[in-house]
């Protein structure tokens, strides 16, 4: 049975983002038997992933292991797999836009596309949203407008000198032809990844962190750095092109004649005549609509176990931003393992039958409901 809205003008569910996780939900919308629904995005359909740096890549490996009943980890539908259609294990960001906008097309999708959202409104058990082409009304809402155009810049003194990583188009325009060093404010996979790309420009970096992320013995890549990112890191440090030093908190940058100079809350500096890197990483899409959500410690939502917000009945949040309790939702093999759990409890409070949905979704590793199974440790 498939439902019908109560009034006329009104769509059933509304999704504001038509990254991979607005993507994934609206597929999980469609496989519930949920007609009346809209994905809508500023820009276009994955235009942030389409404009990651250049040389870029997802981290996650994709294979094409659907034959044996293994969804390829960046795969963000059943029966999709990135690494079949792009033939590539680690694709760019450009790459990874064309396969999502495949996967949109093949299922139909009702995406908008140039849809700025101005404003949100929870009234009288709907949503309005007042937007760029028009006001619009939703009894159900999805929040999933990711991270990667929300750059998080700190707020030391000089911060403004950078550049962060997510503004840079091409890495030569930082590297200037020069050897280097240049300086990177950030030891996590984005800080890697700059020292990566520009080393292949032959110019060498110096990585700071707050952390030795590096030598961490966490084996959650969402914790530590991944595989990918620890290779490139070591063949770098084989030879010589990168020095990565942890325990740096970063004071201030400093415009000085000859460049820049960086200096840390010890009393430590280090000299660069190229501007220096913020791999800082991202705020959450949540900080849109900060008032329809209570916080947990860490800065993020609060969250029921359908990924519904604890203040606004009915808002839901999926992507890179889910946590529960200590559990980081922030890869897509993680976070599509939420889209059925949010369609299940849309679709039951719109009077569908989900047995189906919840089968499928769970045969396929993408009905992640009981989370007591997931913080283990690799032993070896």
């Amino acid at each position: 049975m498939k439902q019908t809205a109560e009034q006329d003008g009104e769509l059933d569910v509304l999704v504001v983002g038509a990254g991979p996780a607005g993507l994934g939900m609206g597929v999980a919308l469609k496989h519930t038997g949920i007609e009346r629904f809209q994905i809508l995005d500023r820009g276009n359909v994955c235009e942030s992933i389409a404009n990651w740096p250049m040389g870029m890549q997802l981290i996650t490996p994709s294979f094409p292991t659907n034959s044996i009943g293994m969804l390829d980890l960046n795969a963000i539908a059943i029966g999709t797999s990135p690494g079949y259609s792009l033939g590539a294990e680690h694709p760019t960001g450009s790459d990874f836009a064309s396969h999502l906008r495949g996967v949109a097309k093949f299922f139909e999708l009702p995406t908008r596309s140039c849809v700025e959202v101005m404003a949100v409104d929870a009234k009288d058990g709907r949503f309005h949203l007042k937007t760029s082409k028009g006001d619009l009304r939703a009894r159900y809402l999805i929040w999933a407008t990711g991270e990667f155009q929300f750059a998080n810049i700190p707020d030391f003194a000089g911060a403004a000198l950078g550049v962060h990583n997510s503004m840079v188009v091409d890495w030569a325009s930082v590297a200037r032809g020069e050897a280097g060093p240049a300086v990177i404010i950030g030891g996590y996979e984005s800080g890697i990844d700059a020292a990566f790309q520009l080393s292949k420009l032959g110019c060498s970096s110096i990585v700071l962190g707050r952390e030795s992320t590096w030598a961490s013995e966490d084996s959650d890549p969402s914790r530590a750095l991944s595989p990918f990112t620890l290779q490139r890191l070591k063949t770098m440090q084989r030879n010589g092109s990168v020095e990565a030093i942890g325990n740096v908190t970063v004071d201030q940058i400093d415009r000085k004649e000859m460049g820049y100079v960086i200096q840390s809350t010890d009393g430590r500096s280090w000299a660069t005549s190229l501007q220096p890197v913020l791999a800082t990483g991202f705020h959450g899409g949540f900080h849109q609509i900060p008032k329809l959500f209570d916080y947990r410690e860490d800065g993020y939502p609060l969250l029921t176990a359908d990924d519904e917000s604890t203040l606004t009945k009915n808002l839901f949040l999926a992507g890179p931003s889910v946590r529960h309790d200590d559990l980081i939702f922030c890869f897509i093999y993680k976070y599509r393992q939420r889209f059925a759990i949010v369609a299940r409890a849309i679709g039951e409070r719109l009077g569908l039958d989900t047995t189906e949905l919840e089968t499928t979704y769970r045969r396929w590793g993408m009905f992640l409901d009981d989370l007591s199974c997931c913080g283990e440790q690799c032993v070896c």
